[in-house]
């Protein structure tokens, strides 16, 4: 394979990666406006939101160091189908539950994405890139385990206030 194609590939991907980060924010934004009974929850969403910021920052200043940018269709593709994908869950009875879930799997799809960028960063010789790569990594991972960590205190703490009559979804 050719530096032009390894390159190509790497470009794409962080264009990519740059999409999926403004669909997480996407995401994120509503989820952040409707919890009110999870605040550990909450708490976390806002720490992730800013970190997803600052990974958006990352993945520009990679893009700017290969004298490229990112795709703003791609951008709002994305971020068009997050906000309906978040918009989804309002109406469930158990939204909290099914955003937990969507969450955990997102988080997972990143962690894959970022692994993959970091495989080409290291065919391509992109060493200036493995930094903020792996430091977007790391936060991906740690969101995912966080939620892996929680999902059943969330699950509980909606079926005690389902079952209290309560409201229970956010």
């Amino acid at each position: 394979m050719s530096d032009h194609d390894i390159r190509s590939i790497f470009v794409t991907g962080l264009r990519n990666a740059h999409a999926m980060e403004n669909q997480a924010l996407s995401i994120m934004k509503p989820q952040l406006l409707r919890v009110e009974n999870y605040p550990d929850v909450l708490d976390r969403l806002e720490a992730h939101k800013r970190e997803t910021e600052n990974q958006i920052t990352r993945l520009e200043t990679v893009l700017s160091q290969l004298n490229e940018s990112h795709s703003a269709l791609k951008d709002v593709a994305l971020s068009f189908t997050g906000s309906m994908a978040a918009m989804g869950h309002t109406m469930a009875g158990d939204e909290i539950l099914k955003n937990s879930f969507a969450n955990f799997a997102f988080e997972n799809f990143e962690i894959a994405a970022y692994k993959s960028l970091l495989t080409v960063a290291d065919l391509g010789g992109f060493t200036f890139a493995v930094q903020p790569l792996t430091a977007n990594l790391a936060e991906e991972q740690a969101m995912a385990a966080w939620i892996d960590d929680h999902v059943a205190e969330i699950t509980t703490r909606f079926a005690t206030r389902k079952q209290a009559g309560q409201t229970a979804k956010v």
